[in-house]
C-alpha cells in the first residue's frame, strides 16, 4: 500500500464519513470504491474523456488565467 496526502474542500470529509458510516464501510474504502469503478468501467472513447474526439480534455490544478 502506498499512503498520499490529499487536499480536499470543506465539508468534504464529513460527507464521505457519513456515508462510509451508511454503507458499513471504512474511511480509506468509502474514498477507493468510486476509484476502482471509475477506472474499471469503460470509456466510451480512449481518446477523449468525454467520448466526444473534438472537445477539449478538462482542465486539472488552478488556471494560470482567468479573464474577467
Amino acid at each position: 500500500m502506498i499512503r498520499l496526502s490529499l487536499r480536499i474542500p470543506a465539508g468534504l470529509p464529513e460527507r464521505v464519513t457519513a456515508r462510509a458510516a451508511a454503507d458499513r464501510r471504512s474511511l480509506n474504502s468509502e474514498i477507493l470504491h468510486p476509484l476502482e469503478v471509475a477506472l474499471t468501467a469503460p470509456r466510451p472513447d480512449a481518446g477523449s474523456p468525454s467520448g466526444d474526439p473534438a472537445s477539449p480534455a478538462p482542465l486539472r490544478g488552478k488556471p494560470d488565467f482567468c479573464p474577467a
